[in-house]
Formats: structure tokens, C-alpha cells, sequence
């Protein structure tokens, strides 16, 4: 028989905001090859090395972070679930999702310990992009929570690492692939711990917010009692009714909340898809008239305060993923999403966000505020403490980019940053204004990728 080597075809990717597309080599290995090869492959042909190589996971970053035009993109095989109940920890391949193994730890009795608003993310995307969720405030991000992960380097290397490696060189190179985009590397596996959960359900509490200072009043009292917390902002709501919003609180209920019926299968999980977007959605569907309408549904839809309500994990912290390929409702020029942090000194730039969006006529229905709790220390983790607004917005709005230019500066003058997993217009120098550990980035991935091997259209795009 002959042995299946490693699967390659051209193919034009973009990320999950669906624009600028660029078209690159896909290779996906075969069981067992080692992907160390291609690394060979790369650097022996001059055009390839030219653009280098970048991995891949599902796609959910929102721009180019995941693309490399005329290079190659690693896509890595799932699997390689291994389960420590004594540890409470998980060893998994990078390219297994959170989705497969949800799907395996929850009926035993585990949750991870950070997921982001999507179960579509690999693990090795999950490190990359240093995820975060409605629950960073109490248990930071999914990087504070890996305790070691193989890293294959440019000089064909498999590097083991962890947080508190005896050597400097593996601490700095831990803590640099974490939220460094897959530009020291590419992520192999990782061990991570776990959170231990009696049932598969979330108590939710709910409150309807008036306006944006209710919001954000409601979410700094909830900041040090509830483990997660999000609100859904009004992004067109005006007056007196401006940023009014949705509150959402939520803790892992014990076998003891659930009805007695449930009780006796208490981690049953199976989430499910229940509608998909259509391959073509025409433009121009998303208006501040329809958004207006669907805002002010959703809004009379949540209860003016409910406590205690029973919510399934996909419910809570997935809903979006029920509808499959929903990014399609941007019509064909696609979506980006603003997604920035300022610290509490900062808050007044969530205002400023939502007023300036408005003036323009830019609608955004998936307009999301958190709260960060502290800096984890890794030179390109994006949370930092206080507040961080993530805004969806169709692509192509008269005034959007020098809108968006503006804000950029006064995120910055309030000492705020932008994620890289979600930026897909921004520029270089905005980017290291926020990032003041950039440079010892930079010097990490010098160290260990003198010929920048690893690269993508971000990181061409932003100088990284």
C-alpha cells in the first residue's frame, strides 16, 4: 500500500470577516508524517521562501492572521485526546477543537478554563490567539491555563515548553507563542488544565440595562461575585435609551439547581446546529433600519430581570454557533469586527465608540462589553484590566475607515489596545503603540526564526 504524503492544493482564504482574500498553498499532513518536512520544502524552494509559512486552524480569525498570499498555510490534524482526572488537565493536538473535545470532557465531568464566543477554535488557535471569554475578569485567558506545549521551531526543532521552564530561552518562548499569532512556530499539542463541573448547565441572571452608564455601573458591582459576565449593547439606540443593553451573569449549576428528571443524567451534552446562513446573502441587508428593528426585538425579548434560569453550556456561551456560517448575513463584501481594551481610566471611549459609529450610520447588531481583569504578561495578549467593546460591522460604510482611524487614537490616548485575532484594517505603528512588549516579541521570534520563516499577511501587513 502506498503511504498517503502530505495533502496540498491552492486555495484562496480569507478570514471569518470574508475580505481581503489572498490565495495560498494549503498542505494538511498525513497520519503520522512529520510536519518538520515541509519546513524543509519551504526553506529549500526560494519562492516559498520568499513568502514563508503560517498555520491554520478553523478560520475564526477575523482578518488576515491566518492567510499567507503566495506562501503555504499548515493545516494540522485533530486528535490526541488525552484526559488526566487526578491532574484535571487535557493534553490535546493543536488542531483539535474546542467544539471535539467539549464533546468529550463535559460528559466526564470537565470544562475548559476559558472558551471564546465560538467552540469552532482549535487549540493551537486558542494559544495563538491568547482566547479569552466572558471570564477573564476571575480567570484571565486560555494561556494562563497551559501548562506545556510542543512547539516546532524553524530550525526543525521540536521545543517542549512550559511557563516556568528552568531555561530563559523556553520561558521567553512560551510566553511569545502565546498570543503571538503562529509567528514563533507552529503549535504541535498542548497540556491544559481543566475545570472540574458537576452538571452541563449554566445559571444564568439576567437584567435589561436603560442605557450605557446602567450597563457598565451593573458590570463593575458584578465584577468580583460573578464568574461570567457579558452584556449586548444597543449600538443604535439613542437619548436617553443611548448603549441600553442586556446583561447577562452565569455560574456552573450544581447537581442540586438541576430538576429532579435531569439529575439523572446531569453532564448530558450535545449541541446542535439549527439553521445555516444561505451560500448568498445580497448586500445591503444590514442597515441601521433593520438593525434598529432586530435591536429593539432582542432587546424586549430578554426579561427586565430573571434569576437562577437553567441555560445549556451552547446556550450561554456558544449561541451564535447554532447558526452555521452566519458570517454570510454581511452580504458579499463582508464584515470587521472592532474589537478594543482601555483601562477603567479609559471608559469613556466605549461612549465615544457607540456615539462616532452612529454619526455615520454604521449599524452593528453583535455589539458585545466586557470586563478584562489584569495583563497575563505575554508580549501580544490582548486583555488588559478595564474594559474591552467588540463591534461587527459590514464592511464597505461611507466614513467607516477615517471613523475608525479616529477612534484608533483615542483608544490609544486612553492607553488602550486592539486584538490581533480580530484586526483586519488597523496599521503597524497603532499596533506597537499598544503592545509595549513588541520588541521583546520581536527579539524571541529573531532568536528563533533569523530568516522569518513563519509569517502571514498580518504580520506583513503590521510589521510584526
Amino acid at each position: 500500500m502506498t503511504k498517503r504524503t502530505m495533502y496540498r492544493r491552492t486555495e484562496l482564504l480569507t478570514g471569518w470577516g470574508r475580505t481581503a482574500p489572498s490565495s495560498a498553498t494549503v498542505a494538511l499532513p498525513a497520519p503520522g508524517e512529520d510536519p518538520a518536512t515541509l519546513l524543509t520544502e519551504v526553506t529549500g524552494d526560494p519562492a516559498l521562501r520568499t513568502r514563508g509559512l503560517v498555520a491554520r486552524g478553523l478560520g475564526r480569525s477575523y482578518g488576515d492572521a491566518a492567510q499567507n498570499g503566495g506562501g503555504l498555510v499548515l493545516t494540522l490534524p485533530p486528535g490526541g485526546l488525552r484526559l488526566d482526572p487526578v491532574a484535571g488537565t487535557l493534553t490535546a493536538d493543536a488542531g483539535t477543537s474546542i467544539d471535539e473535545i467539549l464533546r468529550v470532557i463535559v460528559p466526564q465531568g470537565w470544562f475548559v478554563p476559558v472558551t471564546a464566543g465560538t467552540r469552532y477554535v482549535t487549540v493551537g488557535g486558542a494559544i495563538a490567539a491568547d482566547i479569552h471569554g466572558k471570564n477573564h475578569h476571575c480567570d484571565g485567558t486560555f494561556g494562563a491555563h497551559v501548562r506545556a506545549m510542543d512547539v516546532l521551531t524553524a530550525d526543525g526543532h521540536v521545543h517542549t515548553v512550559t511557563p516556568d521552564a528552568a531555561d530563559e530561552a523556553d520561558r521567553d518562548l512560551f510566553a511569545a507563542t502565546v498570543g503571538g499569532m503562529g509567528l514563533t512556530g507552529v503549535i504541535l499539542n498542548a497540556t491544559f488544565g481543566l475545570m472540574p463541573i458537576e452538571t452541563s448547565k449554566i445559571l444564568v441572571d439576567t437584567r435589561r440595562t436603560i442605557d450605557l452608564d446602567d450597563a457598565m455601573a451593573r458590570m463593575s458591582a458584578a465584577h468580583d461575585t460573578a464568574t461570567y459576565s457579558v452584556a449586548w449593547l444597543d449600538s443604535v439606540a439613542k437619548g436617553a435609551r443611548f448603549g441600553r443593553g442586556v446583561l447577562t451573569t452565569g455560574e456552573h449549576a450544581p447537581l442540586t439547581a438541576l430538576p429532579v428528571a435531569a439529575r439523572r443524567d446531569p453532564t448530558a451534552y450535545d449541541p446542535s446546529m439549527l439553521a445555516s446562513a444561505p451560500p448568498f446573502v445580497p448586500g445591503g441587508l444590514l442597515t441601521p433600519l433593520t438593525v434598529r428593528a432586530f435591536n429593539e426585538a432582542w432587546y424586549r425579548k430578554a426579561p427586565k430581570s430573571r434569576d437562577a434560569e437553567v441555560q445549556s453550556i451552547a446556550a450561554f456561551f456558544h449561541p451564535l454557533d447554532g447558526v452555521g456560517d452566519w458570517n454570510r448575513i454581511y452580504g458579499p463584501k463582508g464584515f470587521l469586527q472592532y474589537q478594543f481594551a482601555v483601562p477603567d481610566s479609559g471608559a469613556d471611549v466605549v461612549r465615544l465608540a457607540l456615539s462616532e459609529l452612529q454619526r455615520i450610520g454604521a449599524p452593528s447588531f453583535l455589539s458585545v462589553l466586557k470586563r478584562f481583569g489584569p495583563e497575563n504578561g505575554f508580549p501580544l495578549s490582548f486583555p488588559m484590566a478595564g474594559w474591552t467593546l467588540a463591534l461587527d460591522l459590514p464592511a464597505g460604510i461611507d466614513g467607516l475607515g477615517d471613523t475608525l482611524d479616529d477612534l484608533d487614537e483615542a483608544v490609544l490616548a486612553a492607553g488602550g489596545r486592539f486584538y490581533l485575532a480580530k484586526d483586519s484594517r488597523t496599521t503597524g505603528d497603532v499596533i506597537a503603540a499598544g503592545y509595549p512588549q513588541l520588541d521583546k516579541f520581536r527579539a524571541v521570534k529573531a532568536a528563533h526564526d533569523p530568516n522569518n520563516l513563519f509569517r502571514s499577511d498580518l504580520s506583513r501587513r503590521l510589521g510584526l
